[in-house]
């Protein structure tokens, strides 16, 4: 509608001033008029094609018409997308032929004037008119062009950085799924770690407790405490997770766990061994199930308190976790090379770690079998491997449910530490588990 009624404007000036110049050129005025009708409509162009409306309006400048088109035509033009040696350019020719047709019609309009203004005012007005004509559209037409354009920058800035800031958002998301599904894999694995050794350790007491209650009921008594034991032990670990995930209840979960005597312990062993001696089978596999579970609710508030403390298992418990093995029945020699020393928490419970998981695979699918275990402290290194041999049973495990995660969790701690971990059968039919880790010394010494 602005273009439009511009375009009206123009072409009824130019009609007007086409009316006078055909009657100076002696030309029908209706030739001036269909002429300037002509020439001030294209004004209408100006956004799509601003050079020919200033073009236009310097080709009948002589005419004298065409001012409001050669004004809105020049501010157009500047404030367009045209490059500034073509806008220099067309501007360089509107104003050299206003300047041209404003000294002639002044100094014509001089030279029928009734007294002499002198010779300097044809000049002074013809440059001062032709500035006046050319210069105001031009400067606004290019402070325009220039706001328009840091505006777009600006706007284009603007939805730029909502990009980013979506992308940063969405990889923000990413990063918390990521660590999210890390801490889950980490406490899963801690669990795995936990249950799967201490449980598959009393199952295996358990199954000794049953097979030896009616010929040995000292020993069967002796089973019951380590079955205890190895609870108790179990739940230590698990209480110290949970109190990690629920810090903000462990003062709730102690309070609601009450200590039972020890007494009530004893009581449950003399239980299973009078069962035992009875000859009830059944009976002292419940009292020895009873005697583990007292254990563990009348001992484990103090064993939790008393660890609370600590940064989880270490190399130093390898020889209490090899002796548990022994204790049920395996045969395992561990083997120690170079100087101990210790190394970060989070190596010396990988490499803990390590060690428990194979054993316990060695528990679950080749029952009977030997195993050995082979620390080795190096100079930048850590290295443990454990290897079993066949089983005698005939590769019969002794029946306890497997995920199939150890080996992968296994892998996954390695890894995490920048280490390396190699498993597989060896040639005499057993299996071996191997791991390196990196040098994380927090008191360096010397090799053996």
């Amino acid at each position: 509608m602005l273009d439009g009624g511009l375009a009206l404007l123009s072409a009824a000036e130019c009609a007007l001033e086409g009316a006078g110049f055909a009657e100076r050129a002696s030309l029908p005025a209706l030739v001036g008029v269909v002429f300037g009708l002509l020439a001030g409509s294209v004004l209408v162009l100006r956004r799509r094609w601003p050079v020919a409306v200033v073009l236009v309006s310097i080709a009948v400048t002589p005419a004298e018409m065409g001012f409001l088109m050669g004004i809105v035509g020049l501010y157009t033009l500047a404030a367009s997308e045209v490059p500034r040696r073509v806008i220099a350019a067309l501007a360089g020719m509107s104003l050299l032929g206003t300047l041209v047709v404003t000294f002639v019609r002044t100094r014509q309009d001089v030279a029928t004037a009734d007294f002499d203004p002198g010779p300097w005012y044809v000049p002074v007005v013809s440059v001062v008119m032709s500035i006046g004509l050319t210069a105001p559209p031009l400067l606004l037409g290019l402070y325009v062009g220039a706001r328009r354009r840091l505006m777009e920058s600006l706007r284009e800035r603007a939805i730029s950085l909502e990009q980013e800031l979506t992308l940063l958002a969405d990889r923000a998301e990413q990063r918390a799924q990521w660590a999210r599904t890390e801490e889950r894999t980490r406490i899963a694995r801690e669990m795995h770690d936990v249950v799967a050794h201490r449980v598959s350790l009393m199952v295996v007491h358990a199954a000794a407790l049953q097979a030896v209650a009616l010929k040995d009921p000292q020993k069967a008594v002796r089973n019951a405490a380590l079955v205890g034991d190895m609870g108790r032990q179990a739940l230590t670990e698990l209480r110290e997770m949970l109190g990690v995930l629920r810090s903000g209840e462990e003062a709730v979960a102690r309070a609601a766990a009450e200590p039972v005597p020890l007494a009530a312990v004893g009581a449950a062993a003399a239980a299973a061994a009078e069962a035992a001696e009875a000859g009830d089978g059944v009976q002292a596999g419940e009292a020895g199930e009873a005697a583990g579970e007292f254990g563990e609710f009348g001992e484990a508030g103090e064993a939790g308190e008393a660890s609370a403390a600590g940064e989880g298992p270490s190399l130093a418990d390898l020889g209490s976790l090899v002796e548990q093995s022994r204790l049920a029945g395996m045969a395992v020699e561990l083997s120690v090379h170079g100087e101990p020393r210790v190394y970060r928490p989070d190596v010396e419970q990988t490499a803990f770690r390590v060690v428990q998981e194979a054993l316990t695979n060695v528990h679950k699918h080749a029952a009977g079998a030997k195993a050995w275990v082979r620390v080795a402290h190096r100079a930048a290194e850590i290295a443990m491997q454990v290897e079993n041999g066949p089983s005698l049973r005939g590769a019969a495990d002794a029946g306890l449910p497997s995920g199939g995660n150890g080996l992968v969790g296994m892998r996954e701690r390695v890894s995490a530490l920048g280490g390396v971990f190699v498993s597989g059968p060896t040639d005499g039919g057993g299996f071996r588990v191997s791991a390196v880790l990196p040098m994380g010394s927090q008191a360096e010494s010397p090799a053996g």
